[in-house]
């Protein structure tokens, strides 16, 4: 799928380490009413024009107010994305945060870090189970 063809979502799967992550960061959705409540990655659309990662930089600096370092793409199995929706495909990279705080800013009330064997612990949206899923099958370090 282009992005053309479809909506691209970025998002990031924020660790505590490149390398090997331990923690991940969970964002709650406030909103849209049909996914308040849900555990999803931070991040959001790809505005025309604009390049995939730097969309990524400027939807944490808006949601989350941090700054940070990308490291490898997750990349899923739909052309190397993963399926949000109809018309929607995420693209998903590691990062850690190299400057700021995590604060839910914007569309979450509310972040929580999960430690090693807890990354599967919150109701996480159902496109993003499968992410999680290849996300724990690949760090070894965030299973107990």
């Amino acid at each position: 799928m282009s992005e053309q063809e479809g909506r691209l979502v970025v998002a990031a799967a924020i660790v505590d380490d490149l390398a090997r992550p331990s923690r991940l960061l969970a964002a709650r959705r406030s909103d849209p009413p049909e996914l308040a409540g849900g555990w999803e990655f931070p991040g959001g659309k790809v505005e025309h024009g604009e390049q995939p990662l730097d969309a990524l930089h400027r939807e944490l600096r808006e949601e989350l107010g941090v700054a940070v370092e990308v490291g490898a793409e997750i990349t899923g199995p739909l052309e190397g994305r993963w399926a949000l929706g109809p018309g929607l495909s995420m693209r998903l990279w590691l990062a850690i945060v190299v400057d700021g705080v995590p604060a839910p800013l914007e569309d979450h009330d509310e972040l929580r870090w999960l430690g090693p064997g807890g990354w599967s612990g919150v109701p996480w949206l159902p496109a993003d189970v499968a992410v999680v899923e290849a996300l724990i099958s690949r760090c070894p370090s965030a299973r107990v």
